[in-house]
């Protein structure tokens, strides 16, 4: 199965030369910092943390397209004229970000065009990433998608080589609105993955211990340039475990 990179980050370069653009923010977890339907205005970077954007469907539930992490955006409605944010986007934990209105961006455009050109290139990538997505729910099974949702997630949480990828009770919901699916089919799901081996339960925790075989059960319904692997940061902590 051929590797990919799935997550693309702006550089450190790039972020610190956005530093004197854009405003800073800290934000709290749980903390909503837009909705829906409010008029946007410029881009936002991740810092640091985590923002999940999240469309309400019906009173209780809703769908996740994207998580932005560090090194990511979000909020690129505000490049539109008279843009509107399609969805809420909140801070799943203490995170902070930066924020560049419209007019800093075009200021950022005229004055450092080549890291313009980085930045231009992330909202792009994201926007790939949104149309696999799409891609995914018109084509995948519910199993299939849960387990390109927990792949991703590795992906984002920099997960060293051979390091088991661990989600918490309070994971369960979000990952379920990653999916798109209901808590009974994703728990459906998991019953099976554990049964075959490839997650480890212990109470309201779910263990992977193996990502690469996890990978290998999407089997032949991905090409190889479309399959999905976590990526390596060597500079990471060798015995780091992934919380999300």
């Amino acid at each position: 199965m051929q590797q990919r990179c799935v997550i693309q980050r702006l550089s450190p370069d790039v972020r610190a030369a956005l530093a004197s653009y854009g405003a800073k923010a800290s934000w709290p977890a749980g903390f909503g910092i837009y909705q829906r339907g409010a008029p946007a205005d410029g881009v936002f970077v991740v810092l640091s943390g985590r923002i999940v954007l999240r469309s309400r469907v019906k009173a209780g539930r809703g769908f996740v397209p994207a998580i932005a992490t560090d090194g990511e955006t979000f909020g690129a409605e505000g490049l539109e004229i008279a843009g509107r944010y399609a969805t809420d986007a909140r801070a799943e934990e203490p995170s902070e970000t930066l924020h560049l209105s419209g007019a800093r961006f075009r200021a950022f455009l005229r004055e450092q065009p080549l890291y313009a050109q980085s930045l231009i290139g992330q909202i792009m990538a994201e926007r790939t990433q949104l149309l696999d997505k799409l891609h995914e729910l018109a084509t995948l099974s519910v199993e299939e998608r849960l387990i390109a949702s927990m792949l991703r997630l590795a992906d984002q949480s920099r997960l060293a080589d051979g390091r088991p990828l661990r989600l918490g009770s309070t994971d369960y919901r979000l990952l379920c609105e990653l999916v798109g699916a209901t808590r009974e089919s994703v728990s459906l799901v998991f019953n099976r993955l554990v049964g075959a081996g490839l997650v480890e339960r212990e109470g309201t925790t779910y263990t992977i211990p193996d990502l690469h075989a996890l990978g290998s059960r999407l089997g032949a319904t991905w090409s190889d340039s479309e399959s999905i692997v976590p990526l390596v940061d060597e500079s990471r902590p060798a015995d780091r475990v992934a919380r999300i």
